[in-house]
């Protein structure tokens, strides 16, 4: 994929050309999301603006906002409440995935849960969720309702099934994918699937939007769970080994585990098997990743999905909106941020 110093401003590019088309309407949504975080509790008022200020690139709501420009969808706020659904639910796995996580860093500031406990993360989070659902009620469509709370379900088996196989350092590669299918890849499917069914168009156009988010959304996550084993970054300042603190087995270990030698096999899970892992830890890891050329290896996988999400695009008429989501594929997996 080439060296990260060079892709930046590239990768910029394709992130900012989704913003600029269609950043009047994402103007709206900021407000939407403000107001359904609003309540009578106060507490519940300190945690969500607390939480609004941490900021986000709100790329799902990017993704049903241009979804449906793509299709056609031009008149009427639809989109702009149903691409605040699609941001309260992923703020609402945020909070609850910092607690599972024990996370005490999001976006370069403390998260909730620290701030304000466990208890009051998960509560907050369920919030979130019942003013999405009560906002898909409202929109009044039954193909959107079933969407949005079927993605809700499974994510939350996502969450389970991670759980399930924490710390297994033989993980199998398949299970890894099913993992990242439903706990981020649905999200973006749903998203931009939410795009087609606002322009109703035809399950041709609603299938081949699903299947770029999907697709996008496996890039996406591929692409976050290698950079935090990148060593590249450390030079622009970005701190990494976060997964490898709270000991999630990602991509990058699983590939590693099938290419080492016993013995390091054996101190590798020895690692996993900790409470707590240090840097030097991460630092032999770090090395192992760079002799095995493991990056790279991450990267190739990725690069199955960005194919099948870009040629996905295809059944739509060349657009600048087309373009748009076309190049975001790039994003996805070279973004360093």
């Amino acid at each position: 994929m080439g060296s990260v110093v060079h892709l930046k401003k590239q990768i910029n590019n394709s992130y900012s050309n989704l913003l600029t088309s269609v950043e009047d309407k994402l103007v709206l949504v900021e407000e939407k999301i403000s107001s359904k975080l609003t309540s009578k509790v106060e507490l519940i008022d300190k945690m969500a603006d607390y939480h609004l200020r941490t900021g986000g690139k709100r790329l799902r709501a990017l993704l049903t906002l241009e979804s449906a420009k793509l299709c056609g969808y031009r008149k009427g706020g639809r989109d702009i409440n149903l691409a605040t659904c699609v941001e309260l639910i992923h703020s609402a796995t945020l909070m609850h995935d910092d607690v599972i996580d024990n996370a005490e860093i999001r976006r370069g500031k403390k998260t909730l849960n620290t701030i304000w406990g466990n208890q009051s993360s998960i509560l907050v989070g369920d919030y979130l969720l019942s003013r999405c659902f009560e906002m898909m009620v409202e929109d009044g469509n039954l193909e959107v309702l079933k969407l949005l709370s079927s993605t809700s379900s499974e994510i939350a088996q996502g969450e389970i099934l991670q759980l399930q196989h924490k710390g297994e350092i033989d993980m199998l590669e398949e299970t890894y994918l099913k993992i990242i299918s439903s706990k981020t890849a649905s999200l973006f499917a749903a998203a931009t699937k939410v795009g087609a069914i606002l322009a109703d168009r035809n399950l041709k156009y609603k299938e081949a939007l699903e299947f770029y988010g999907k697709n996008l959304g496996l890039t996406f996550q591929i692409a976050d769970d290698t950079l935090d084993y990148n060593s590249e970054l450390i030079s622009f300042g970005k701190k990494i080994g976060n997964d490898f603190f709270e000991g999630k087995i990602t991509l990058p270990i699983i590939l590693l585990y099938q290419k080492i030698s016993n013995l390091d096999k054996v101190k590798l899970k020895s690692f996993f098997d900790k409470k707590e892992r240090g840097n030097d830890e991460l630092d032999y890891v770090l090395d192992l990743i760079k002799k095995n050329n493991i990056i790279d290896d991450c990267y190739k996988k990725a690069d199955h999905f960005i194919n099948l999400a870009f040629n996905s695009l295809s059944v739509f008429e060349e657009s600048k909106e087309k373009e748009i989501l076309k190049n975001l594929t790039s994003f996805s997996i070279e973004r360093n941020f």
